[in-house]
């Protein structure tokens, strides 16, 4: 008994459906956590849609879909989410950045007219919306504690630690570093975790040209992440330009740096515990 972990996206900023995303995979945030009965997503990019199909097949009835934030890459799949347009299904969803209400706007209004045909009453799942504070902490039915944190990113961004049966997983994306000033925010929310699921869109060679857009990079994570006595380090949010040879490159760099480090791709599934 532990905690199940499974990658449907694990890109940043836009899919990226190439002969040369292929390896690493091309759909956008989204993460699926089992913890007993509870069944948590993660982001709602454009990995939701596989995911869904998922949910049909093995005829999952409820999750909580708890969002960092509210930018494309990480609603997009939320239309094409299959079982929220299912009478018989309930989906909780929640957002710790937007206020009262603001988690319900932003996914009806990307869901309208001009830009979308089929608008959010057209689901016919029991959906509810809660929006809480980034800093609050609540659980998920009986057992599942889940901790927040705010995030350094442009309009806000939340990270989430999940507590189930002494096992912990982090999931810290988007957020953007200081140089040479570790985040005390994301430290305190990873503590000892069992594994970090880290937004390491740059390198660090790449990020100075991007300060200011909300991204961090592998090599912090991993120094974060040997500050906090974290166990295991999930490099994720990975660049569209960043190609399968990047990747790979990537992964032997962190490797060499701390072998407890590894490339998201889709489809990985750990079970911690």
């Amino acid at each position: 008994m532990g905690l199940d972990v499974e990658f449907w996206g694990v890109r940043g900023s836009i899919a990226c459906p190439s002969p040369n995303h292929v390896q690493f995979g091309g759909n956008t945030s989204c993460v699926e956590v089992t913890a007993g009965e509870v069944r948590i997503i993660l982001d709602a990019g454009t990995g939701l849609r596989e995911l869904g199909n998922r949910f049909l097949h093995a005829d999952h009835r409820h999750a909580w879909l708890l969002l960092t934030h509210t930018h494309w890459d990480h609603i997009n799949g939320f239309p094409f989410f299959k079982p929220a347009y299912l009478p018989d299904r309930h989906f909780e969803i929640m957002a710790g950045h937007l206020g009262a209400g603001g988690v319900r706007n932003v996914l009806s209004g990307q869901m309208a007219g001009p830009t979308f045909p089929v608008p959010l009453e057209t689901m016919r799942a029991r959906l509810e919306f809660s929006d809480f504070v980034a800093g609050d902490r609540f659980r998920l039915g009986s057992d599942v504690i889940v901790t927040t944190a705010s995030l350094n990113h442009p309009n806000g961004a939340t990270g989430y630690r999940i507590e189930y049966v002494g096992r912990s997983l982090c999931y810290v994306t988007d957020t953007e570093h200081v140089l040479g000033t570790p985040d005390q925010n994301v430290l305190g929310l990873i503590e000892g975790a069992d594994l970090v699921v880290y937004d390491s869109t740059y390198t660090d060679e790449e990020f100075p040209r991007h300060i200011g857009w909300g991204h961090s990079t592998w090599q912090e994570a991993v120094r974060l992440c040997r500050m906090a006595q974290v166990k295991r380090l999930a490099i994720f949010h990975h660049d569209p330009d960043h190609e399968d040879s990047f990747m790979d490159a990537v992964e032997r760099d962190a490797s060499a740096m701390w072998s407890d480090a590894f490339v998201a791709r889709e489809r990985t599934h750990i079970t911690l515990g």
